[in-house]
């Protein structure tokens, strides 16, 4: 199975921290090594980085684990193959340009008779992966449930993504992370997790190697950073862990919507 990462935040924030420990998983202390990729949005905008190649190895994820990039949404995702080759039009986070800004989506599970379900005409996939044509049909049912102009109450818009997304997980296991750079939304089947620090501030040890951090150092007293993993990144800190249904909406490092299946 693959691992994601995401991050919503109240203030530009950079997921150095959050990034270096997935990164290790991706051949050091994990088996996700079919490549990984990282979006991050800077306002309407997003710049994305992909590699085919395992993230503990990659030159260019040691560039995002150097380099501080600022930003107040983050979707990342390393992979370890089973639909599809390991290609770089295979590796997630995938986007799409809906209702003029762009949606970015990525996904941990394996799903099995889909083929005829995905069927999709104004959103296409490029590679041939489960997970991108689930992402091109979840866009095209909104496009149909909301036709081409986005609904002024966007809530309405992701619980209808949520009823979807429990469509789609009869066909395995489906965690998700999507994003229109404005909230981001977290699906969970069986693995997934979120944190939200804000102040007081204290210090985090990464699970998968030896880097400790002092957040204090790093935040103003105003500062509400939320990290949603696959599994918890770090191991002197409290992380919620969802079950199957359970889904939730953030934006600003805060949760909008909550919703838990039991």
């Amino acid at each position: 199975m693959c691992e994601l990462l995401a991050m919503s935040a109240n203030v530009p924030t950079d997921i150095v921290f959050s990034f270096t420990g997935l990164a290790e998983r991706g051949g050091v202390t994990g088996p996700h090594v079919d490549g990984w990729g990282i979006t991050f949005y800077e306002g309407k905008g997003s710049r994305t980085f992909k590699d085919a190649s395992p993230s503990s190895q990659s030159h260019i994820a040691q560039l995002i684990k150097s380099y501080p990039i600022k930003s107040e949404i983050v979707v990342s995702h390393i992979r370890q193959a089973n639909r599809g080759c390991v290609s770089l039009e295979n590796t997630h986070p995938f986007t799409r340009e809906l209702w003029g800004r762009y949606w970015t989506y990525a996904h941990n599970g394996q799903l099995s008779e889909y083929e005829q379900k995905f069927i999709s005409s104004r959103f296409q996939p490029v590679g041939d992966t489960d997970s991108e044509m689930a992402f091109c049909w979840i866009l095209q049912q909104v496009v149909q449930q909301f036709g081409d102009t986005a609904p002024e109450n966007m809530n309405v818009v992701f619980e209808y993504i949520a009823k979807l997304a429990d469509e789609i997980r009869t066909l395995g296991i489906f965690n998700m992370i999507l994003s229109d750079g404005i909230d981001l939304m977290a699906y969970c089947t069986n693995n997934l997790c979120h944190i939200t620090r804000r102040a007081p501030f204290g210090k985090a040890t990464l699970i998968d190697t030896d880097v400790v951090i002092d957040f204090q150092k790093e935040t103003t007293p105003n500062d509400v950073v939320t990290v949603i993993a696959t599994r918890p990144l770090t191991n002197n800190e409290q992380w919620q862990v969802l079950s199957a249904g359970d889904w939730r909406v953030f934006r600003l490092g805060d949760i909008r919507i909550e919703h838990s299946a039991v």
